[in-house]
């Protein structure tokens, strides 16, 4: 009896899978998850592993878990090479703590794409001793966010924990005058 697999041919990838994965170009989009960000800091390693050759992320999300959006953060700032972050549609919350990983003349983003910042928030239930502590936790993440975004974008602490504390929306014009965005581009030509 022949070992299943022996004798046949390796099915090759399409057209389509060939070019992806050729390409030095990683999409992040839809909620931020910790499968998300599993996927997404796999494909940062291994181009990492292949080339210092820059990558480009492309962005659209509307966030999610902070925890995995830090995953990404930390791993766009911990790999060797270059990482050019590129805001499309929208790019809120945690997809903003992985916009910001980035440094500022990496962060690009297209003419029509929208910021969102805003404090981070919880949906705790249990007793109230379980619900204090979670406070206590989305309040020291608050501030740590204030620090991150300070850092990021030029702006004092202060300020950014004010604008968070409701929904702060940016358009490109705005982003760019916040420090958020390097440059809006309207093709890849552009990319430096």
């Amino acid at each position: 009896m022949e070992e299943p697999g022996k004798g046949e041919e390796p099915k090759q990838p399409g057209p389509i899978e060939a070019l992806f994965f050729k390409s030095r170009n990683v999409i992040v989009t839809g909620e931020i998850n910790d499968k998300l960000a599993q996927r997404t800091v796999t494909q940062l390693l291994a181009l990492a592993e292949d080339s210092d050759a820059p990558i480009n992320m492309f962005i659209s999300s509307p966030g999610g878990h902070v925890e995995s959006g830090d995953m990404v953060h930390d791993i766009i700032k911990f790999i060797r090479p270059t990482v050019r972050t590129i805001g499309s549609g929208w790019v809120a919350s945690a997809g903003a703590l992985i916009f910001v990983g980035a440094k500022l003349e990496n962060r690009y983003c297209l003419p029509n794409t929208r910021f969102l910042l805003h404090e981070p928030s919880g949906g705790v239930r249990g007793s109230a001793s379980d619900i204090a502590i979670q406070a206590e936790q989305v309040i020291r993440m608050r501030e740590r966010f204030a620090k991150l975004f300070g850092t990021a974008t030029g702006q004092p602490p202060e300020k950014i924990m004010k604008d968070i504390h409701r929904d702060f929306w940016l358009t490109t014009e705005e982003a760019l005058a916040y420090g958020l965005l390097g440059s809006v581009i309207n093709t890849v030509d552009e990319l430096k």
